[in-house]
């Protein structure tokens, strides 16, 4: 008795042994797993409904990913009007920014009564501030025929107009969720951001206003686009042509400008400096007085000193770059899109809100992305996420599009050495190859 009590004495401590170091090393891998996962984060260059189709096979692992982008709650009426030009459409990033950037040019070019660029510049302030009210480009142009200033308000201008330096005094973001491989809807939020009191109160030329059937001598305006036809930032290509298509067919419906319709100047800007600098080129040649676009703002600033030095207008309705506030441009650059400086801290409150504590943010090398994260930055560390549990990273994005993709292997085991909850990720389609890295180095996605 005395032997057999030993040895279930010795198996049951040696079965409690390997209990306890299976315990442990399963706990060891529990915690492993749960310090590995990440939550996802996406700006307004990759949270639309084609990012996912970036990922192939794996369009998954978008699943869960959250993301902030200028936009305010379309009306269906607009959404609806956007459909008829294109059938095919999924998403409305910047639609509606391309739509009032189209408009907003040619009410300027009326109330000039001309087609040069520099004339027309001097109006389009003046277009979104103090003035008559207007709200769509018939009643708008009919009251700058008849030499009236107006307040242009519209889809994306809702609360108040352009600053002297040619941007939104106010926008509206929305928080954005893949639900799946789709933008849930449902899960949207607004807010707003930005000072009223910041839009110009500077007084413009006065309206000249147009003479019985126009002038026959008169040019017809043109307008060229510098939109992202190919590219990285081809995926926001759609709603982007769809609004400023829509914007030209109903100024042409309502008697166009000038006493004639605009004519409309396709154009790509590649998402490469050489491509939209030709484009640029050809505009100029052909007589084009306002360029809309560029879709990037690293591409805006490649070709904005060609664009000023040939006299003509660069009217972006997607450039987000800070720093482009107060580029040197001769008073002839202007935008729809508001600035990263609001943008940083609608993002930012959204990571938070998640209770992120070790964040990385990763950003394509280029103005917008490096200006984006800059931002971002800063607005974390006032809530007081400490400097150190704070890691920004970098990649070069392709030159073109026939450049190999990303490689962002080596980024995705230094982030997964780091041990983040949370990745931002500030780029366009190409920024689809920072999550396959990840996944691909471990990391377990929070879905």
């Amino acid at each position: 008795m005395l032997v057999s009590r030993r040895s279930r004495v010795a198996t049951l401590a040696a079965c409690a042994t390997i209990l306890l170091a299976t315990s442990a090393c399963g706990d060891d891998k529990a915690k492993e797993a749960s310090a590995q996962q990440v939550r996802l984060y996406g700006t307004d260059g990759n949270m639309l409904n084609s990012y996912p189709a970036e990922l192939k096979e794996r369009a998954s692992l978008v699943d869960g990913m959250k993301g902030t982008t200028p936009l305010t709650p379309l009306p269906e009426d607009f959404k609806s009007r956007l459909k008829a030009v294109d059938p095919a459409l999924t998403d409305y990033l910047y639609a509606a920014e391309s739509y009032d950037a189209v408009v907003i040019a040619v009410l300027a070019a009326q109330l000039a009564g001309s087609t040069d660029p520099a004339a027309i510049a001097k109006q389009i302030v003046a277009v979104t501030n103090d003035g008559q009210r207007c709200e769509d480009p018939a009643s708008c142009l009919a009251l700058a025929r008849n030499g009236q200033d107006i307040e242009y308000r519209s889809v994306s201008l809702t609360r108040a107009g352009f600053t002297d330096k040619g941007e939104p005094a106010t926008a509206s973001y929305a928080t954005l969720t893949f639900d799946g491989q789709q933008i849930n809807d449902g899960k949207t939020e607004f807010v707003g951001a930005g000072i009223e009191s910041a839009a110009s109160t500077k007084t413009p030329p006065k309206p000249k206003k147009q003479r019985p059937g126009g002038d026959p001598d008169q040019e017809p305006l043109k307008l060229g686009g510098l939109l992202p036809k190919t590219g990285d930032l081809a995926i926001a290509y759609p709603p982007m042509a769809a609004g400023a298509a829509l914007a030209i067919k109903e100024v042409n419906a309502a008697g166009g400008a000038l006493g004639k319709p605009v004519t409309w100047v396709e154009g790509d800007d590649g998402t490469s400096p050489t491509v939209a600098k030709a484009t640029v080129a050809k505009h100029v040649a052909d007589g084009v007085s306002v360029i809309i676009g560029a879709g990037g703002s690293g591409i805006s600033r490649e070709v904005l000193p060609d664009v000023v030095r040939a006299g003509k207008i660069l009217f972006s309705p997607s450039n987000t770059d800070s720093g482009l506030t107060d580029v040197e441009d001769k008073g002839l650059y202007f935008r729809t899109a508001p600035p990263d400086s609001l943008q940083g801290r609608a993002l930012a409150d959204v990571i938070l809100r998640d209770g992120s504590q070790k964040i990385v943010i990763v950003a394509r090398k280029d103005s917008y992305g490096e200006g984006l994260q800059a931002t971002v930055r800063d607005e974390l560390e006032k809530a007081g996420i400490a400097n150190d549990r704070l890691k920004l990273m970098t990649y070069e994005p392709p030159a073109d599009a026939k450049a190999p993709p990303v490689d962002f292997s080596g980024g995705a085991k230094e982030i997964k050495a780091f041990g983040a909850d949370a990745v931002l990720i500030i780029g366009f389609g190409e920024s689809a190859q920072v999550i396959r890295g990840l996944a691909d180095a471990g990391v377990q996605i929070r879905q």
